[in-house]
């Protein structure tokens, strides 16, 4: 080869790196803006916008599905912690309706313009209209109990340094919901508005296990109120529950650990009949010849497609374990 080619070739080289090196940079910078900018919690971005803070604590739970007092709305207390647990703000009336709406649109689209039989729009209405939304809602709620499992140690740590300084539990609270990102920082943050508004540092807190979801805030619920009842050393209470969530969380990692052979199995053997399928419409389609015409298939794939979910069901259950 040519030396003169062999350089323009090095050339094109440098210049695609370069271009590479520079949007990588750009990434990161963006992202790392973006970071900085998410730490700040909610409700201090509030507070900054010069609103008064009952105003504040009262949004903060409006937009949750509670009422300016922080009970429940709805007479089915079960839907309605499961929206304020998943941390989605906004109208939940306007939430479930997106979804009736977009289940409705789809249901209508396959039994009218796609020409497939009224069973399947219905069907196709039920699961996008009632049970995606439920399932959103429940993903939602984990991921952001996993996010506040990971913080509450440093937060309770933080309380108790507070404490250990001379400071009251109320001061030792606002320190937090200063300091630490969301879920973790505006929960606290209502938390200490609402003891600053008169509710007690035990109703405040049993509130704050209602509107999270995690196990270890009704620990932390229970410790106060016998603390409360009882007397006794608030600090070493909090402290030794701090170290009780943070080995707690440990053991949880290294069972995800250990399962997680377990799991991407349960991927993979899921995955692999749908996938096949995909691939041999897309390169034979005729190689299930006329067999979609029988009145058999329908009543076959339903059955094997509960199975299959069961099977992925008892799979999942196998590999989480609830502790």
């Amino acid at each position: 080869m040519p030396t003169g080619q062999t350089l323009l070739y090095f050339i094109y080289v440098l210049a695609a790196a370069s271009v590479i090196l520079a949007a990588e940079s750009l990434y990161l910078s963006y992202a790392g803006r973006r970071y900085r900018i998410g730490t700040i919690n909610r409700r201090l971005k509030r507070l900054a916008e010069e609103a008064p803070a009952e105003k504040t604590l009262q949004g903060l739970l409006l937009e949750r599905g509670l009422t300016a007092t922080g009970d429940f709305v709805f007479s089915a207390i079960g839907l309605n912690r499961l929206y304020t647990q998943s941390g989605i703000t906004g109208n939940p009336l306007a939430f479930a309706a997106t979804f009736v709406l977009a289940g409705l649109t789809l249901g209508l689209v396959f039994a009218f313009l796609l020409h497939f039989s009224g069973i399947v729009g219905l069907g196709i209405f039920l699961l996008v209209g009632f049970v995606l939304p439920l399932l959103v809602l429940r993903r939602a709620r984990n991921k952001r109990i996993q996010k506040f499992a990971k913080q509450l140690p440093d937060a309770l740590d933080m309380i108790v340094r507070s404490l250990r300084a001379g400071h009251p539990a109320s001061v030792a609270i606002g320190l937090v919901a200063r300091e630490m990102p969301d879920p973790l920082g505006t929960e606290f943050g209502i938390v200490s508005d609402e003891i600053t508004f008169g509710l007690s540092l035990e109703n405040a807190v049993r509130k704050l296990s209602q509107r999270v979801g995690f196990e270890g805030l009704h620990l932390l619920s229970v410790s106060l109120s016998i603390q409360s009842k009882t007397g006794g050393n608030l600090t070493e209470i909090l402290h030794n529950l701090s170290s009780v969530l943070r080995e707690r969380q440990k053991l949880r990692l290294k069972i995800r650990a250990l399962s997680a052979e377990g799991r991407m199995s349960a991927w993979i053997i899921s995955l692999f009949p749908v996938a096949m399928f995909l691939i041999l419409q897309l390169a034979a389609p005729a190689y299930y010849g006329t067999v979609w015409n029988n009145p058999v298939i329908l009543p076959v794939f339903t059955l094997f497609g509960i199975w299959a979910l069961l099977g992925d069901f008892i799979m999942y259950r196998m590999v989480n374990f609830d502790f």
